[in-house]
């Protein structure tokens, strides 16, 4: 808890024995200056795991949900169906240990001093050597520069490590279940003109295989997943605002 903020973490994790567990009891660690908990709950959502990343993440404290539909979108919709009422403040972190579990308060720090969506920016912050392939740093920059023209804001990094108000989350009405669920939840909330804070993060090499960079399928799939959502966020926002005068005027013309 982070003045009086209920504070809950999301892990989506596949596949994740050699560094859940690590994630986890960082996370735990996190202390406040009167020595309260940072973190009042942790949720891993095992993604269809075949090796013991259910077991390990029980077993450091975290709780478990399950969801067999491999997506990194639909873990973290599952998680989020299983959050406290009391939760204030939502963080996400990736299960690979490639996200430095010790930088939450920052971002959590920033959602309380009232931004509506903290990121957790790589570029701004320290990319360990070979943590992120020439093609994710292509991917993700790409991706940056055309989010920074549709709507005109300073777009750095679309990193998964992110704190959001949990009612701003309930507001965006998140779909995607799979590769682009973090650029969908970007492009929604500079729709709506949120808050958004980017926070220097470090990116750490992972532990364990990469399920995007670590094959050519993965890269293609995260890539085109990516670039559909941005444009299919931004054309239903095109088209809701074309709409709404049409709405408006009927209405008026009723009156």
């Amino acid at each position: 808890m982070l003045r009086r903020h209920h504070i809950s973490a999301i892990i989506p994790a596949r596949n994740e024995e050699g560094a859940i567990g690590l994630v986890v009891a960082s996370l735990k660690q996190l202390r406040n200056a009167d020595s309260t908990a940072l973190i009042d709950d942790i949720i891993v959502c095992d993604n269809g795991s075949t090796d013991n990343t259910l077991h390990i993440a029980r077993l450091y404290g975290a709780r478990v949900v399950k969801q067999a539909i491999p997506g990194y979108g639909i873990a973290c919709l599952t998680a989020i169906a299983a959050l406290s009422a009391d939760t204030d403040i939502v963080l996400f972190v990736d299960g690979d240990h490639s996200c430095n579990p010790l930088q939450a308060h920052p971002l959590c720090q920033a959602v309380v001093d009232g931004a509506d969506l903290a990121i957790g920016s790589r570029k701004l912050g320290y990319i360990e050597v070979n943590a992120m392939s020439a093609a994710q740093r292509f991917g993700n920059a790409l991706a940056c520069w055309i989010l920074s023209r549709l709507y005109r804001r300073t777009v750095s990094d679309l990193g998964p490590y992110r704190a959001i108000s949990k009612a701003r989350l309930d507001a965006l009405q998140m779909r995607d279940r799979s590769f682009g669920w973090t650029v969908e939840m970007q492009a929604k909330a500079l729709e709506r003109r949120y808050n958004i804070k980017e926070i220097p993060v470090d990116c750490l090499r992972r532990i364990g295989v990469s399920k995007i960079s670590g094959t050519i399928s993965g890269v293609i799939g995260a890539g085109k997943g990516i670039l559909s959502t941005i444009f299919k966020v931004w054309w239903q926002h095109r088209r809701r605002a074309k709409a709404a005068p049409v709405a408006l005027g009927k209405s008026n013309s009723e009156a």
